[in-house]
């Protein structure tokens, strides 16, 4: 099912400045987003049958609208030179392997759940692999399975613990018979730590995420359908999905992504950085070494899928509650609008509920799952 492309030839500068991004990228505890599942609960209060219905309801649309950039022009145009962009990371060949088991964290009747390791590497002259740590859940039988990779949302990386953000999501997924690998990205709980993770904005957390589908088709201990393995992400995860997505088309077989960040760096800088310190103190930091958004705006359009939506070839489910305080519902509508223009299969679902998804966690999980095998099947 993977489709091909080609890539454009990088000029080596650009490529050598690729390889220092790709070992260097995360973001260091900035965002102030809630994260996983184990987020407080909103305080809100939902219906006792969780809502769930298509964003073409207008009577419960978020009345807020996102500003209409000219985020849809053709990808080819927008892409910067700038080797910290989605057009860099597009051209990087990434890959992974080396998936190890550890000790048994569980078992249930449905599944066993391990510690494991797997290697995330961007090819090139003088490159390591990083060792990246996370959680795999496998269902009992024989298999092969259908795989889910996990990408989470922020938890600060000083407190973070292996296989924390989507706890419930990956024993849900298992429960139903897919395997589920939670990443936990570079520079979280047991993966490599890599002293230059402010040289960038992430972007290394979305080959990471790649770097576990590699590993999961390559297992030979874990028996799993290479062609239908998709990526789900929550809050930043979301982030990490929608470039995974764009990076490398056609790789995974369906993304996911449950209260979502912006598809817009510079929303989310707006959102979770802007408020936190003063303005010069922010221009000074590592993100202002390439301008703040109103100061560099076509670099933080390079660092944002949203511009890229034209490459992606996977459908996408979005998942978003309407009680949202975190990451606001406008920008779940402004992203499935802008997808759709692009000609992404986009789907948006609406919950009455808040970010970290408490009482209509079990609908959200049973539309993904419909959603997945639909989208996946065998």
């Amino acid at each position: 099912m993977q489709a091909l492309r080609l890539r454009a030839a990088a000029p080596m500068a650009t490529v050598v400045a690729l390889l220092v991004l790709l070992t260097g990228c995360n973001g260091g505890g900035a965002d102030g987003d809630a994260g996983g599942g184990e987020a407080p609960r909103s305080s809100g209060t939902p219906s006792a049958e969780p809502t769930e219905e298509r964003t073409q309801d207008p009577s419960e649309e978020p009345t807020a609208q996102p500003s209409e950039q000219p985020s849809e022009e053709p990808s080819e145009e927008l892409a910067p030179a700038h080797p910290i962009s989605m057009a860099a990371l597009s051209r990087a060949e990434l890959t992974g392997g080396g998936l190890r088991l550890g000790a048994v964290r569980e078992q249930t009747a449905a599944y066993t759940s391990y510690d494991v390791t797997f290697a995330s590497t961007t090819a090139g002259e003088g490159t390591r692999p990083l060792r990246i740590s996370g959680v795999l859940n496998v269902p009992r039988g024989r298999g092969p399975f259908p795989a889910v990779v996990l990408a989470h949302g922020y938890i600060d990386p000083a407190y973070y613990v292996r296989g924390q953000g989507m706890t419930r999501e990956r024993g849900f997924l298992a429960q139903r018979g897919y395997v589920a690998l939670h990443v936990d990205y570079r520079n979280h709980a047991e993966s490599s730590d890599d002293p230059r993770i402010e040289t960038a904005v992430r972007l290394g957390y979305a080959a990471d995420a790649i770097a576990a589908l590699h590993a999961l088709r390559e297992s030979r201990d874990v028996r799993v359908d290479r062609d239908r393995i998709a990526l789900f992400g929550r809050s930043m995860g979301g982030g990490v999905m929608m470039r995974a997505l764009a990076a490398e088309p056609g790789l995974f077989a369906a993304g996911v992504g449950w209260a979502s960040v912006s598809s817009l760096e510079a929303d989310n800088f707006a959102q979770f950085q802007r408020p936190d310190a003063p303005l010069a103190q922010l221009a000074a930091g590592f993100r202002g070494r390439h301008g703040l958004p109103a100061d560099d705006p076509e670099f933080w359009r390079g660092i944002s899928a949203r511009p890229r939506f034209g490459d992606v070839t996977e459908p996408v489910l979005m998942v978003h509650g309407r009680l949202d305080d975190t990451c606001p519902p406008a920008w779940a509508r402004a992203t499935q609008r802008a997808m759709t223009r692009a000609g992404v299969d986009a789907t948006l679902e609406w919950y009455d509920d808040g970010h970290a998804f408490g009482p209509a966690f079990i609908a959200a999980m049973d539309r993904t799952v419909r959603f997945l095998d639909a989208r996946m099947p065998a």
